[in-house]
């Protein structure tokens, strides 16, 4: 019986998680950060305030835990990574751009994350900044760095331009009209090309590097 009420207690208290870490995205995505107030989020999770404190330790952490589960490269870990690489990583990194690529543009919360990030100085943003180079740096010194050798500063000079010209064409496709460079991104066919000009990228790189 009490085995059963610590699960329980626990499955809530889970539950009760996730609604507030809802809540703190569909404020941002419908009222922007300037909103994120302690009684708003509440509110719109429909649960307690004090419970922001017993389960967070305060709104400043659980905006730290909302920021950290929305990023992409910081969750590229565990199944996403497979168990043995041969190619120098060049199949998986192409599929991790890939995803990266719709995972902004479809991810409207993350989108005012990568916004907020750019505009405000917070810690917790800071923090994921941080957090996104220590997960990379795994990935460039545990698979790009021991097969480039020499060139891998070079390799990661293109992986950078790679990864913010990701974020930075899904947020002006968002934020300032879907025609970049004479193609619609907002269509199947332009977001298809720029998918293959990744593909393209990253493969002259692992030829030509």
């Amino acid at each position: 019986m009490e085995k059963n009420t610590a699960a329980s207690t626990a499955r809530s208290k889970e539950k009760s998680k996730q609604r507030f870490l809802d809540a703190v995205g569909k404020i941002l995505k419908t009222k922007g950060y300037a909103a994120l107030k302690v009684n708003d989020i509440a509110a719109t999770a429909g649960l307690d305030k004090k419970l922001i404190y017993k389960y967070f330790g305060g709104t400043d952490q659980l905006l730290d835990q909302y920021i950290s589960s929305q990023d992409f490269w910081s969750n590229v870990k565990g199944e996403k990574v497979p168990q043995t690489i041969t190619d120098g990583g060049k199949d998986f990194l192409t599929d991790m751009f890939l995803e990266q690529f719709d995972y902004v543009y479809t991810n409207k919360e993350f989108q005012k994350v990568l916004l907020w990030r750019l505009s405000q100085q917070r810690n917790s943003l800071k923090k994921l900044a941080e957090d996104q180079e220590a997960n990379g740096e795994l990935i460039l010194q545990n698979i790009t760095d021991p097969y480039f050798k020499d060139k891998a500063e070079d390799y990661r000079a293109i992986a950078a331009i790679l990864v913010a010209g990701i974020y930075y064409l899904n947020l002006s496709t968002t934020y300032n009209g879907n025609i970049f460079c004479g193609l619609d991104l907002k269509s199947d066919h332009g977001r298809e090309k720029i998918k293959t000009a990744i593909s393209f990228l990253v493969d002259q790189t692992y030829q030509n590097l």
